[in-house]
């Protein structure tokens, strides 16, 4: 049995995470709790001796940032992938979570309600961000196949991840917390991925925001 191992990263905070403003695609900068949040993740990552054979990280700026942690304590450099981007949630983008029922009512109700169909007026639906992430993970996993994969992502992408690995429905409620800078888990024996642990943050000083992936 050939086990594929992926260690799951989520970026460090950003001004609007704590504004708890959705990004989306927007690229946004991480501040500077999230830049130490980094550095903390990437030392507990060395810490724990990970042998890993290689980093991918999304080509957003935030979750590039995270990895750059990673990159210069290990001496590696990243694979940047634009596969592993968070949701583009279209109109509601830039919108913070008390502005988006005032200003768009009834895509944020569509939203809540995780309609897998509704693509939020120029974005993507539940159902083509969920063929994108897997469809990258597949392609990651098979060209490291029996290997270990460091990957630096977004809040909503691994929550997807988490869905993809332990078989949770689409509209189902979100089951998980997706700490900034955690780690998180799942493998792929072959025939089937599982989830071996999830949100770790006992690397950080201070308590992470969950990601706002309703």
């Amino acid at each position: 049995m050939t086990i594929t191992r992926f260690c799951l990263v989520r970026h460090g905070e950003t001004d609007w995470n704590a504004e708890r403003r959705l990004q989306g695609h927007t690229d946004i900068d991480l501040n500077a709790r999230g830049l130490a949040q980094a550095e903390q993740m990437a030392r507990a990552i060395k810490r724990i001796n990970l042998a890993f054979d290689v980093l991918y990280t999304s080509d957003l700026q935030r979750a590039a940032k995270t990895a750059k942690a990673i990159e210069e304590l290990f001496a590696t450099s990243a694979v940047a992938n634009a596969g592993l981007r968070e949701r583009h949630l279209g109109a509601l983008q830039g919108l913070t979570t008390d502005e988006a029922p005032q200003l768009e009512p009834e895509l944020w109700r569509s939203h809540l309600s995780r309609n897998v169909t509704e693509e939020l007026r120029g974005g993507e639906s539940i159902q083509q961000f969920a063929d994108r992430i897997n469809t990258t993970l597949e392609k990651i996993r098979e060209q490291y196949l029996g290997k270990t994969v460091l990957l630096v992502s977004h809040g909503g992408a691994l929550d997807m991840m988490y869905r993809i690995a332990s078989n949770q429905a689409l509209d189902a409620e979100k089951a998980v917390a997706v700490p900034n800078a955690s780690l998180n888990w799942i493998s792929h024996d072959g025939y089937s991925w599982k989830v071996d642990g999830w949100a770790d943050t006992s690397h950080l000083e201070n308590l992470a925001l969950d990601n706002l992936d309703l």
